[in-house]
């Protein structure tokens, strides 16, 4: 079951003690997308769009629209009448998520998302808004992370 991007953020949000800034968010939910379809077979974990190749990484527009007067202060909750996530399974992987990635810096959290084998780097073009990270490539850039931390694995037994 997938979430909207609304639901998807009032609960990382939420589960973060509403301490995570629209960079910190955006990025977040990429790699819970990303994750969740790797574990998955490809489904997603959030519906209604797909993310773009903005300049500090993947954004979902709606919700940077909704959160974006924060700056880069944490967001409060603007999500009111957005419903509650009632798959538990898919919440606390939201919530999982949030925990884990809310105390990364966030300009690793952007190195992290801009590596050059990224779904975010084969799309993006400098200053250019509007261009889709297909899903698909969100999956293959989840496969080939899985790949080389394998051999990175392999390697340090080695």
């Amino acid at each position: 079951m997938s979430v909207t991007a609304l639901q998807a953020a009032k609960h990382a949000c939420e589960a973060s003690g509403w301490k995570l800034t629209n960079l910190q968010l955006q990025k977040i939910l990429y790699i819970a997308q990303m994750v969740y379809a790797g574990k998955n077979e490809g489904k997603r974990l959030i519906s209604g769009g797909d993310f773009e190749a903005w300049d500090y990484g993947p954004v979902l527009p709606s919700l940077y629209h909704r959160v974006s007067a924060f700056g880069s202060s944490p967001i409060k909750n603007v999500f009111h009448g957005v419903e509650e996530i009632d798959d538990t399974e898919v919440a606390d992987f939201i919530a999982k998520a949030a925990k884990e990635l809310s105390s990364v810096q966030p300009f690793r959290l952007v190195e992290y998302v801009h590596d050059k084998h990224s779904a975010w780097h084969k799309h993006y073009h400098p200053g250019v808004r509007g261009i889709t990270i297909p899903h698909e490539s969100v999956i293959e850039e989840n496969k080939s992370r899985a790949k080389a931390q394998k051999a990175k694995t392999a390697n340090a037994k080695a």
